[in-house]
């Protein structure tokens, strides 16, 4: 089996490139989507999330309300931290679960983890071979905007405190351009898909 980390930035086009590949046949995780989970109810981080930052975080609904939680982090970077030393380690575990049952299911599948900040936390060192969707800044702020409603100086605050799309290149075995047409991307990731499938097997 095949260990690929597949990461980006904002509005990069890494969602749309992992669902490609999720279409040509290979066995894909969404990191965001684990880390969701885990701060639900019955999720592993939920008590300890309420725990540091305090019930306003919690809905009426009695769930974690992510937008409050995102803004009570956003702005600081020791809070982020704290937030992400509770959540990373779970996502983790349920990273490796996931490998260990595709292996176990089919030793030559490609399996991809999709996630925005593995080069940030240093565990794109797990993976066999990591891929890049990047395209310009100013493409990122775009979609972002587009996709939010968010003004212009919203989409730079996030896009700033983020690493570079142009510093993650260096850690890349395969870049991505997703700032063309979605059919331009496509043809991009069925090449890399065809070497990633050739490597598993």
């Amino acid at each position: 089996m095949l260990k690929v980390g597949l990461t980006g930035g904002l509005a990069s086009g890494k969602t749309f490139v992992a669902g490609v590949l999720e279409g040509l046949g290979c066995q894909v995780a969404y990191a965001d989507r684990m880390g969701h989970e885990i701060l639900e109810p019955d999720g592993e981080a939920f008590a300890d999330v309420i725990r540091e930052f305090g019930s306003e975080i919690v809905s009426a609904a009695g769930s974690i309300d992510r937008r409050k939680l995102g803004a009570a982090v956003f702005a600081d970077k020791a809070r982020l931290d704290r937030l992400n030393a509770l959540v990373h380690p779970h996502v983790f575990r349920r990273q490796e679960a996931f490998f260990d049952a595709v292996e176990r299911d089919d030793p030559k599948a490609v399996a991809v983890i999709e996630a925005a900040i593995m080069i940030e936390t240093g565990s794109y060192k797990r993976y066999d071979k990591l891929v890049l969707a990047a395209c310009p800044p100013e493409v990122q702020i775009q979609r972002y905007r587009e996709r939010e409603g968010a003004t212009e100086a919203q989409a730079r605050a996030r896009l700033d405190r983020q690493m570079p799309l142009a510093e993650k290149r260096e850690y890349a075995d395969y870049v991505i351009d997703t700032s063309g047409t979605k059919d331009y991307t496509e043809r991009q990731v069925r090449k890399v898909y065809a070497q990633l499938k050739e490597l598993a097997s």
